[in-house]
């Protein structure tokens, strides 16, 4: 890379040529205040924050836009940028009502760090001369346009990243409002509620309910984990105060998502109102009835240990982690030879000899088939990315039965039994990338494989943890009516029990792991109680076959344990040597992941 001298506050930098001064001033410490900015976004120079004084031009740049040359001399701080800072800041906080005492986001403002920064004790312009509309019709999050600076980056990031186009500017001038489609109620709107926007907003504008006015960032803890909504296994942030989970956002460092999180990601899991399990239970006569874990675990031991191998049948989420899923392999199919075992998920068809494509391998690709896979519904962080390379010229063709949702950015969309048509389009291009689900059909299968010398194929598994189940024998066909005993480890999955009841003994032994009741609960003869996605620590295996740390961010609730110490207590119960502390668990899961 080719590096140029410039000079930054009198001292010699050495910058990359191109790169901006924004970027340049980071590289060697010297910090630019900025507003309208984000890494993840196109730079606009819109809220003027950032200007700098460059030696020969007639007026201050933004340095977020404005790249370095050879021999460029800049003031980041001289007189004429510290006036013009205050000035915008003047004009910023009379557009709008910044009444910060009043505010939710006082103490995590951009604008009000600005403030501060600049000695803005008083308001130069008048201000609250205007009332602005609040819109609250959306159930996560509100927008108080009274907040806004216009800085754009929610726009931004709908457009950019999220490519929903929700998003823009309606009316001119100070009346200039963010808006949504043309300038609808937000519920009303094509907005998913995908909550991005909220996380790139810099000041109160975009306000989380549920954790408003519950702690400043400095008050609160920010544990790294991986959603487990998906397969897509998107780094996140929870937030926690005094043993609380407040929110979740995006982790802007994650190589899976970069950030970006869905709806489901994002909002749902802190709005579960479904019924925790949170005490181990046994059934005495007809009635469940609350047990130890000593109890809990020796009653089940005490079916299996006289149970035959082919009597003793396993249904598991794809939720598990690596540690549960290896635990449950050494368990049941190597401890106890029991071989009856199957996935909830179900799981994706193996295209090729291997699955070797990844997400990111999209980005170099001339067209994109999505065959027996809906992402915008199962997978929206992916959805995100398709819809992004469409907007940039990539060539989409869905093939599914059904309705998909991504037919209406598609050139085309076929049927499955026409896959042949597809791949006659994909002949006439060089680079194409096969964007696959389960709903994959035999005949498409055979048919994309005269794709394999000039495609890529990523999968993406239903479930979230699929792709380790796999790997660990868990989806190898379950047959009810053989199981005296069924064992289901069912997480956090809301099943209940479906066809599988029905064609199970009346007489057979259930036994329920899971951290939510469901119907599933009515028919257990015992209940133990899994800990949830934010009171657990394990490794998860997304999609691409990533495999990532999930942290326990608070403490189980009740007596609920995590899936893998659950099944480390009954190998101890049964004398089978099925593994030892967590590190070592994880090790070995890893291993024979590898």
């Amino acid at each position: 890379m080719v590096k140029i001298r410039i000079t930054m506050n009198g001292s010699e930098v050495l910058a990359p040529q191109g790169v901006t001064i924004l970027d340049a001033a980071k590289s060697v410490g010297i910090n630019i205040p900025t507003l309208c900015h984000h890494p993840k976004l196109e730079p606009i120079g819109a809220c003027r924050i950032c200007v700098v004084e460059v030696k020969g031009q007639r007026s201050l740049v933004t340095s977020c836009t404005f790249p370095v040359f050879e021999g460029m001399e800049v003031e980041t701080e001289s007189p004429k940028v510290v006036a013009a800072r205050k000035l915008i800041l003047d004009m910023l906080f009379s557009e709008r009502n910044h009444y910060c005492p009043f505010c939710e986001m006082s103490g995590d403002c951009e604008l009000q760090n600005l403030g501060y920064l600049y000695g803005i004790d008083h308001w130069v312009f008048p201000t609250y001369t205007r009332a602005f509309p609040v819109d609250s019709t959306r159930t996560y999050f509100f927008m108080d346009q009274n907040r806004c600076v216009l800085c754009q980056r929610c726009v931004r990031a709908c457009n950019e990243l999220v490519a929903n186009h929700t998003l823009g500017l309606s009316q001119r001038g100070s009346l200039a409002m963010v808006s949504a489609d043309a300038n609808m109620p937000f519920s009303q709107s094509t907005c998913i509620s995908c909550g991005n926007c909220l996380q790139f907003c810099p000041t109160g504008t975009l306000t989380d309910r549920r954790s408003s006015f519950m702690g400043r960032s400095n008050q609160a803890e920010r544990v790294k984990s991986i959603c487990n909504r998906c397969s897509i296994g998107c780094g996140t942030s929870i937030i926690t105060r005094g043993g609380n989970v407040l929110r979740i956002e995006g982790d802007w460092g994650s190589p899976v998502n970069g950030g970006l999180l869905c709806k489901s990601g994002r909002f749902e899991p802190l709005y579960d109102e479904r019924k925790r399990l949170l005490q181990p239970m046994i059934r005495r006569g007809k009635k469940l009835e609350t047990a130890s874990w000593e109890e809990a675990i020796a009653g089940i031991a005490d079916k299996m240990e006289n149970a035959k191998a082919t009597e003793i049948g396993l249904l598991i989420s794809g939720d598990a982690t690596n540690e549960a899923l290896y635990l449950a392999n050494r368990l049941f199919k190597e401890g106890l030879n029991a071989q009856n075992v199957g996935l909830l998920s179900g799981a994706s068809p193996d295209l090729m000899a291997q699955k070797t494509g990844n997400l990111s391998d999209l980005s170099g690709s001339d067209l994109i088939l999505v065959v027996g896979a809906n992402p915008v519904s199962d997978q929206p962080v992916a959805s995100f990315l398709v819809k992004r390379l469409v907007d940039k010229g990539t060539r989409l063709i869905v093939v599914d039965d059904g309705q998909n949702g991504l037919s209406p950015v598609a050139e085309t969309t076929l049927n499955i039994e026409d896959i042949g048509k597809a791949i006659e389009i994909a002949d006439t291009v060089k680079k194409v990338a096969v964007l696959y689900g389960k709903d994959v059909t035999e005949q498409a299968a055979q048919a994309l494989t005269r794709l394999a010398a000039k495609a890529v194929f990523v999968s993406l598994e239903p479930g979230v943890n699929t792709r380790a189940a796999v790997a660990f024998g868990m989806n190898n066909g379950f047959q009810p009516a053989s199981a005296k005993i069924l064992y289901t480890m069912l997480g956090e999955a809301d099943w209940n029990g479906g066809d599988i009841l029905n064609t199970l003994d009346p007489d057979a032994f259930v036994i329920l792991q899971a951290g939510y009741a469901s119907l599933l609960t009515d028919r257990a003869d015992v209940v133990l109680p899994s800990a949830i996605w934010s009171e657990r620590s394990g490794s998860l295996t997304n999609t691409e076959g990533i495999v990532q740390m999930a942290n326990q961010a608070v403490e189980p609730e009740g007596e609920a344990k995590p899936d893998w110490e659950i099944l480390a207590m009954l190998g101890d119960r049964l004398g089978k040597n099925i593994g030892a502390s967590f590190a070592d668990i994880s090790a070995r899961a890893a291993q024979e992941l590898k």
